[in-house]
């Protein structure tokens, strides 16, 4: 018997890995054979002065014409594997959502960076200066303290007079969270004013608010959440970041970057002996736990959570997607043709999670039954309002008469049957759909989120 469950498993193992290598493939190509079709495009196009101005206007908007402190603008942070406007040529992350308001950032972050890293890349994203990354927390983690130079912010006037709406995919909302208390703690040097009331409104869309059960199945070790499994998908992930950032071939890592420039793990800072180094797991970001999985197990996650506040000021809506269904009381996946083929087996699995027995519970009041339903990779239960360690104010939203006037300081949220990506890279894939969420989701931050004069205190509990 033991020897059929490891069989399972490393064939398990096998079909995740060709299934994720063939996916990450079909996206870089189809990056790739857009910007060829835009490079063969343009070269058969008129070259008169008149039709490149024109070209230039259309293609590049002029950023003071639109994103000058008029209206709030709309940032949309991406999630994990993710990528901004800049990357993988002209691909969108979100589909393309960002062309349905003219007042809206998409900043390129650390794909698989930590929770931390990635708020404060964003910080200086909009404000501009040098990326600095805080002197503890860079000794403690061992890579630079200063990372990427924006010589110019893209919002450079953020402050709590020109706020800004945040829209989060995935690991995306918790970096909000956690920049929006960043923001709260004065944690950045020299900006001694910044305050939480500089984020006007957070929608989470299928947002890593508690944690995952898929990082276990993926190969984060339940009994540690900050180390791997010896043999899982995430090793194999591990290596092969690791030699891409090693090789760091200009072009490849122009056109897409894990976001661990600041570890310094290049061949010609780190040579042979260092590469050994990193695949032996002896230094960098996989060995001191300082990116993306470990802060999104349940544990992890409740230590992230101990530290975040909801703010009375700002307003909160959440997207919480699901393709489960109860079934003679047993939690199935609620369609076969309906799930994206890199998640039905992770959906299906992420159903039978069971914490092991021989371990202590994350949190008081834990029931395994709590986080079967799932969009295979999120769970349900996770994507709705922050819960753990404490439960934030929320409210279940039935019909959108509910939140007409949105209160600040509320966890307003939905729970929509679709799997963790329908709502991204594909926007065929959606339909109608995507056009009636992101029409929600910019109607709400125009016409609904705004302040008028300062809301009662809320305190975090439970509504």
């Amino acid at each position: 018997m033991p020897k059929l469950l490891g069989f399972l498993s490393l064939t398990e193992l096998f079909l995740s890995s060709i299934v994720h290598l063939l996916f990450g493939l079909y996206i870089f190509s189809t990056a790739v054979a857009w910007d060829l079709s835009q490079a063969l495009t343009s070269s058969f196009r008129p070259t008169s002065f008149n039709a490149s101005v024109e070209e230039i206007s259309r293609r590049k908007p002029s950023m003071e014409a639109t994103i000058d402190g008029s209206v709030p603008p709309i940032v949309l942070v991406h999630g994990i594997f993710g990528f901004g406007k800049g990357r993988l040529g002209g691909l969108s992350y979100f589909a393309g959502a960002e062309k349905k308001d003219g007042h809206v950032l998409v900043p390129d972050l650390g794909s698989l960076t930590s929770i931390h890293d990635r708020a404060r890349e964003l910080f200086y994203y909009l404000k501009g200066g040098q990326v600095d990354y805080g002197e503890e927390h860079s000794k403690i983690y061992g890579h630079s303290q200063f990372g990427k130079i924006y010589e110019q912010g893209n919002y450079a006037i953020w402050d709590e007079h020109h706020p800004i709406h945040f829209v989060g995919h995935s690991a995306g909302a918790q970096v909000i969270r956690v920049l929006q208390q960043m923001l709260s703690d004065k944690a950045f040097e020299g900006y001694e004013n910044t305050s939480e009331d500089w984020i006007l409104s957070v929608t989470s869309l299928s947002g890593a608010l508690n944690g995952t059960t898929r990082t276990y199945f993926d190969g984060m070790q339940p009994e540690n959440w900050m180390l791997m499994k010896p043999i899982c998908l995430l090793q194999i992930s591990r290596v092969g970041v690791i030699i891409y950032d090693w090789l760091n071939i200009a072009w490849l890592k122009n056109y897409y970057n894990f976001g661990f420039d600041h570890f310094n793990m290049e061949w010609r800072k780190t040579g042979i002996l260092g590469l050994i180094d990193l695949l032996l797991g002896n230094s960098g970001p996989f060995a001191t736990g300082d990116w993306i999985l470990p802060d999104l197990t349940i544990e992890g996650t409740i230590k992230l959570n101990s530290t975040l506040r909801t703010f009375p000021n700002t307003y909160y809506f959440s997207y919480a997607t699901k393709m489960t269904k109860k079934f003679m009381g047993i939690t199935v996946p609620s369609s076969i043709f309906g799930i994206h083929p890199l998640l039905f087996i992770r959906v299906l699995q992420m159903t039978m999670w069971r914490h092991p027995a021989d371990l202590p519970l994350p949190y008081k009041g834990y029931r395994d039954a709590d986080w079967e339903h799932n969009d295979g990779a999120l769970n349900t239960i996770s994507m709705t309002h922050p819960r753990f360690p404490v439960e934030h104010p929320s409210h279940l939203v039935v019909d959108d008469s509910e939140c007409c006037p949105l209160q600040p300081g509320i966890w307003y949220y939905k729970i929509i049957e679709a799997d963790h990506i329908f709502f991204i890279i594909n926007r065929e894939r959606a339909g109608v759909q995507f056009d009636l969420l992101y029409d929600g989701i910019f109607q709400r931050c125009r016409k609904h989120a705004f302040r008028t004069s300062p809301p009662p205190t809320l305190p975090n509990q439970h509504n």
